[in-house]
């Protein structure tokens, strides 16, 4: 099992001046950030970060399964043992590298560490060259990613107030949102990824539809082989029914100033194709051709739709693992 300690209170940034910092936006390298959680320092401190080989690195760009996989590699790394899961916030167990408090977090670490970043490729590539630190990039349907980040973005009250869905969608096709552009920041992590055998990509998508064979992947790639009934464990507990009701992933604890739970859910419907109930025609097609033009020398390819109507879909954890992976690097 990985031990994990909670740590001691930040020195640098006290919860009050965060607190303070609500409405100060961090512009670093010409992508802008949430000054609640990311200064000046703390992402200096990213991008000069020297990782170790045994560190596992979750990337994502924002509202694209990274609750998920911090709660999957949790549960993957103590061998299905709900314990830590059910104890520790992720936070606190897989930190964020450019937040302010990651320091003291991984300080108080021992063994091998999980660490997740926001941060596209370009910031961190210094920093990863010539380590093996595994990767783990994860990417979601772009359509549903903007519609779960604009209400994300309606609860969070440290991020701006998103105005109505065809003004925050432009932002997000043009990139100005904060963590910057999700094109740039899935062509920058997905094309370093062939030959290099610490690189790991995975879908939402993937572990929406076959969740336990995606879990059996993680592991082989981790080289951390689960028995059946750890991996059974592992499964049941990084379900999306179980982690909306855990407190440690469900953000139910941060306090009504940071995140207005009046206004939302953290964990709002984990499903595939949501994007259906929110986009008109026109913003679709207006998507598509922004998309084919961004992607165009990308061989991606992505699953826009579960193909069934969503009320009649069994639970995430106890549909057969019948599906063939969905999307993948070239």
């Amino acid at each position: 099992m990985i031990p994990v300690a909670v740590p001691t209170p930040p020195t640098k940034l006290t919860a009050a001046s965060a607190m303070a910092r609500l409405d100060v936006t961090e512009t670093f390298c010409q992508i802008t950030f949430p000054g609640h959680l990311h200064t000046q320092e703390s992402l200096r401190y990213a991008t000069d970060f020297q990782f170790r080989d045994t560190d596992t690195l979750i990337v994502t760009y924002p509202k694209s399964g990274t609750t998920w996989m911090q709660q999957a590699l949790t549960l993957l790394f103590n061998r299905g043992d709900a314990t830590v899961s059910q104890t520790v916030p992720n936070w606190a167990r897989a930190p964020w590298l450019e937040q302010y408090y990651c320091p003291e977090v991984l300080k108080a670490s021992q063994g091998p560490r999980i660490i997740t970043t926001h941060l596209p490729y370009h910031l961190l590539a210094p920093s990863l060259q010539g380590s093996r630190a595994k990767v783990i990039y994860v990417t979601r349907n772009p359509k549903d990613v903007a519609v779960s980040y604009y209400h994300f973005h309606k609860m969070a009250n440290f991020l701006p107030q998103p105005g109505s869905f065809e003004v925050f969608l432009n932002k997000f096709l043009d990139g100005t949102l904060n963590y910057g552009s999700w094109f740039d920041h899935v062509k920058g992590w997905t094309s370093q990824a062939k030959d290099n055998r610490n690189f790991f990509y995975i879908t939402y998508e993937d572990m929406w539809q076959d969740l336990k064979g995606s879990l059996e992947r993680i592991s082989t790639f981790l080289q951390c082989p689960l028995e059946a009934e750890e991996l059974n464990s592992t499964q049941r507990h990084c379900s999306f029914s179980s982690m909306k009701e855990n407190a440690m992933v469900n953000y139910t604890q941060i306090s009504e100033e940071i995140m207005d739970h009046s206004k939302g859910q953290f964990m709002r419907k984990g499903k595939i194709g949501d994007w259906k109930t929110m986009f008109t025609e026109e913003q679709s097609r207006h998507f598509d051709q922004v998309f084919e033009s961004e992607m165009e020398s990308s061989q991606l390819r992505f699953v826009w739709a579960y193909p069934v109507d969503f009320e009649s879909v069994e639970p995430l954890e106890s549909r057969p693992s019948t599906e063939t992976s969905i999307l993948s690097v070239a």
